[in-house]
């Protein structure tokens, strides 16, 4: 016992020596006329690299109550392994922090699987590619045989709305994503609102509306946007950060944002049958670099949870990224009721997802009125 309290205590002290350290170097970065900037981001980016074991090590080192709630079979860790991730962002036993810095496009591999749904790894994340403007700017020719693109929503009830305006707000950031099985020679981006992703957009407000929630869908060709403005696809998420703003300030009863886009992945990663019918599936994207994230994490985790209850395994589940693996915030500090959702991939025809726009759509609109029962606004 004596040499476990003694080996304790040598660390703490060691973790005491190290803290000490680090705050005479912050003092003296911040207090010296040197161009050296180091930001509350990047701190909060090393302290993330650290588990909470190390971390509740560190203050058990000040008060040895805490390290009592850890289980028995931990150990402290060895100070060489902390100054390792505070001088290089590497994780010993954690690969990806490794290969990630060293591989192009590997970071993506370092998301954070808040809830992993069916088949969810980190080798079958969400991907998000930079695409090329000139590419995306192309309408690219339907393939009419493969399904109807004229008539989406001719077997949705019509509209029967109980909310007192519009409170969900319906956009897309990658207005131009679109689906392989849709467009001719396997294409997969398309400037033509019928057969990009807007076309879900639209499935998902009309079957919003006939459960009587109202929605504005907007239909901005974001490849048009950026190519006036000259801007490249990696400022896409600033356009539509600008349209949202405008909506929510010209309509104050806009409370619920979803940013809807398709993923990159194959078929077998993006597609489920459920009751013998192909669905496309969900994801669910938050961004954790504003300080609300936990509200717009918070409805995703029960949006997910619903979905896989009423339709099994159709979400693939939620996914927290930082700015090391996209844009990081995805206009979700806009509202604590933001979500952005992957529904479907690139192989996913219409069939498919308008299969899962209904899914989600029966699942939200129940959410919703539960809500407003709650909050006391439903009728």
């Amino acid at each position: 016992m004596r040499d476990s309290n003694n080996g304790l205590f040598s660390t703490g002290i060691k973790v005491s020596l190290l803290s000490i350290l680090l705050f005479f170097v912050a003092g003296f970065i911040s207090s010296a006329e040197i161009k050296f900037d180091v930001s509350s981001s990047l701190v909060k980016k090393w302290f993330n690299n650290f588990t909470t074991e190390a971390l509740v090590y560190a203050i058990g080192s000040e008060n040895p109550y805490y390290t009592q709630v850890l289980p028995k079979e931990s150990k402290p860790p060895a100070a060489s392994s902390i100054m390792l991730q505070l001088m290089t962002n590497l994780r010993p036993g954690d690969p990806r922090s490794l290969i990630g810095t060293e591989l192009p496009g590997f970071a993506i591999y370092d998301s954070e699987i808040y809830i992993a749904g069916k088949g969810t790894t980190y080798s079958t994340l969400p991907i998000e590619p930079t695409l090329p403007l000139q590419e995306i700017l192309k309408p690219n020719e339907p393939n009419k045989k493969n399904v109807n693109i004229d008539n989406p929503n001719e077997d949705i009830p019509p509209p029967k709305l109980k909310t007192k305006g519009q409170v969900v707000y319906i956009y897309h950031s990658h207005s131009y994503e679109s689906f392989r099985p849709i467009l001719q020679g396997g294409k997969f981006t398309s400037s033509n609102p019928k057969t990009n992703i807007i076309a879900v957009g639209d499935r998902l407000k009309q079957d919003l509306e006939s459960r009587g929630i109202g929605v504005d869908h907007d239909t901005t060709n974001v490849g048009e946007k950026l190519n006036a403005r000259k801007w490249t696809t990696n400022r896409a998420y600033a356009l539509s950060r600008e349209t949202v703003q405008h909506a929510v300030s010209q309509d104050r009863d806009l409370s619920y944002l979803i940013d809807i886009h398709r993923d990159s992945q194959p078929r077998k990663m993006t597609t489920i049958s459920i009751n013998n019918q192909p669905y496309a599936r969900l994801c669910f994207i938050v961004g954790r670099e504003h300080p609300s994230f936990e509200k717009n994490l918070q409805i995703a985790e029960e949006l997910n949870s619903l979905v896989n209850k009423k339709y099994p395994h159709l979400s693939r589940g939620v996914i927290i990224k930082n700015k090391s693996q996209g844009n990081g915030i995805y206009n979700q500090d806009l509202s604590n009721n933001a979500m952005l959702i992957e529904m479907g991939g690139i192989d996913n025809d219409f069939r498919e997802l308008y299969r899962t726009a209904d899914a989600f759509a029966d699942v939200f609109s129940s959410f919703y009125w539960q809500a407003e029962k709650v909050n006391g606004n439903a009728d």
